[in-house]
């Protein structure tokens, strides 16, 4: 398996980088029409807008960059026998870890918004808007210097 996955490591790689670039964004918006729809009243028609282009969101972008990203990351880590002695690689899957978790808490909150509730304030939003930023430098700093 691990010689059928490096004839086409490229091809993963192209895949892995272009689904984290679709997964990122979709954190980083998400947040954001959080903060859009705090500004229509619960049971509105402005709310409901922003809970469908939320759901959308979810759906179309979030959920699937996210298992393609694992997929092809793992893929990626089998083909070049990375799992063994590669301390980056597992502080990187941890960090990833803590961005999966990150991902199904945001959703959960969102969804509770679309809801009516509002467990989120405005402060709130943005600032947590920009953990997937900061998660994303410590990340790929490890993989391109990988200190350890």
């Amino acid at each position: 398996m691990q010689e059928a996955l490096l004839t086409i490591y490229p091809w993963l790689k192209i895949g892995h980088v272009t689904f984290v670039v679709f997964w990122m964004a979709g954190l980083f918006m998400l947040p954001r029409q959080g903060i859009y729809m705090l500004d229509h009243a619960s049971g509105s028609e402005g709310e409901a807008k922003w809970a469908e282009r939320m759901g959308k969101l979810r759906k179309i972008i979030l959920a699937p960059s996210m298992i393609i990203v694992w997929l092809l990351g793992l893929s990626l880590a089998v083909a070049t026998g990375a799992f063994s002695g590669a301390g980056w690689l597992h502080a990187k899957l941890f960090l990833v870890l803590i961005l999966t978790g990150y991902h199904g808490w945001l959703v959960g909150q969102t969804k509770k918004m679309a809801r009516g509730e509002r467990p989120l304030t405005e402060r709130t939003l943005r600032m947590i808007g920009e953990v997937p930023g900061l998660l994303l430098i410590v990340i790929v700093t490890l993989v391109y210097l990988r200190p350890f």
